[in-house]
């Protein structure tokens, strides 16, 4: 059967991240089990995202302000990524081009050059939230200054050449290793501190108080527009490429179930260790009236004291650099794919990585030496606040191209698909919308604007 038509305004030019294109071969007569070990990796790769430093923050928070109210709001915008990551995997596999790529060969070249500079600003933004997470984790396990600890995360760019010269595999049974290392911290700090069952079950519930209470609403708010990090688009359409599948439609077809089912448990556990920072936070914090809890460090500090558990505390800050550790190694490749997709144009990736590293260190190191180690949360805070401004610039194409028939062939977005994916992509970005608006606007313009909606300023 002969390849879908698709249009394009120019042509393909090298494949996607090319040292690793279609390297790990998927035995063609296997059974189901082999195969789907074969394909597994990339969602871990991807999944790693939605575990980061930036998304501590509003977990902690939520989880100390209003307990486990919250795990209903964790788990619906873990849905959004599971849909979104799917498409991506679809436009990857259907077409044999990244979500980079097919903005560089469909829109005109002013168009792609302006999404190219929004993305590398928004990696740079998700590598930020890595470089100081990181300094924070390794501040705590060594008593390392966070000046310090922020140029020592410049190292790791060694790190991800070795990897690289070792084959993709070795990157993705590192990112899993440290995974599990979360896993393990948290699901140990979940038995210190004995959370209440019933109030987890109710906790995902979703009700009509979340959207009632003003401070509640904005917390999930804060949730919601840092779920989906634009990076992950560009990343997930990339890695599922490095399988090497039958390009036919029925191999396609295949490859896109089992990378399918990868994506979708490997986002299940990012939601196991967002829920389990949350109800952590629920279970120590709120129910011991420390409700303001909302710094990484401040938490560090409580955890051992509160749980009567000394190495409550150690746990949580190894979690955290293990989490600031694995961003990097994906942040590494999608600064890769972003680069080469929009601008056909390759270099060697160490020097790739040094650059977005210096990019993401300078401002930290500056913030950090001018105004004091106080400032890393809201590093954070603005870091996340650059992302959600990217966001909406690679949903959108992502929705359009899954979406068109002419490029997906009869792998397009079905109706039903259709609809659920553009409500989730408006969602995500009405959201983003309001938290830069709350964010930038003066408190006289949102006191007008709140005013006339009949609703109160967020605080």
């Amino acid at each position: 059967m002969a390849e879908p038509v698709r249009i394009w305004r120019r042509s393909t030019g090298a494949v996607s991240l090319p040292e690793v294109h279609r390297t790990v071969v998927v035995p063609v007569t296997a059974s189901f089990w082999r195969k789907l070990i074969a394909f597994s990796g990339p969602g871990f790769l991807v999944a790693v995202g939605y575990m980061d430093p930036g998304n501590w923050a509003t977990d902690l928070a939520g989880g100390a302000q209003f307990g486990y109210a919250l795990l209903a709001v964790i788990t619906v915008s873990n849905f959004m990524a599971i849909l979104l990551q799917h498409l991506c995997i679809k436009l990857g596999i259907a077409t044999g081009r990244d979500l980079a790529q097919a903005c560089r060969e469909h829109y005109p070249t002013p168009i792609a050059w302006f999404l190219w500079i929004i993305c590398e600003l928004a990696i740079a933004a998700c590598d930020l939230a890595e470089v100081v997470g990181s300094a924070i984790g390794l501040q705590l396990l060594f008593k390392i200054p966070l000046v310090w600890g922020c140029l020592i995360t410049a190292s790791d760019v060694m790190l991800v050449l070795y990897l690289q010269t070792k084959g993709f595999r070795y990157i993705e049974a590192i990112v899993i290793a440290l995974i599990a290392v979360i896993g393990g911290c948290f699901a140990a700090e979940l038995i210190f501190s004995k959370p209440s069952v019933t109030g987890i079950l109710s906790g995902f519930v979703p009700g009509s108080h979340i959207i009632a209470n003003q401070g509640m609403l904005y917390v999930s708010i804060g949730i919601l527009g840092a779920t989906v990090m634009p990076h992950n688009l560009y990343l997930h359409s990339s890695i599922v490429q490095t399988r090497k599948f039958e390009q036919t439609p029925a191999g396609r077809r295949q490859a896109i179930k089992f990378a399918t089912i990868d994506s979708t448990f490997a986002l299940m556990f990012a939601l196991f260790i967002n829920a389990a920072i949350l109800i952590l936070s629920a279970a120590v914090f709120h129910s011991s009236g420390h409700r303001n809890v909302a710094e990484i460090q401040d938490a560090y500090r409580l955890l051992s004291p509160l749980l009567g558990v000394g190495v409550a505390s150690l746990l949580f800050a190894i979690a955290l650099l293990a989490s600031g550790q694995n961003s990097t190694l994906t942040g590494t490749l999608a600064g890769q794919i972003v680069m080469e997709g929009f601008l056909n144009l390759r270099i060697k990736p160490w020097l790739r990585r040094l650059i977005t590293r210096l990019i993401a260190i300078v401002p930290a190191v500056l913030v950090i030496g001018i105004f004091g180690e106080g400032k890393t949360t809201q590093l954070l805070v603005a870091s996340q606040v650059a992302l959600s401004m990217q966001l909406g610039f690679a949903v959108w194409p992502l929705m359009r191209f899954t979406g068109e028939r002419v490029k997906m062939g009869e792998f397009a977005n079905r109706v039903w698909l259709k609809i659920l994916g553009w409500a989730t992509a408006g969602i995500i970005i009405l959201l983003n919308l309001k938290l830069l608006l709350d964010t930038f606007l003066p408190a006289s313009v949102l006191k007008g604007f709140y005013g006339l909606l009949e609703l109160p300023v967020p605080s």
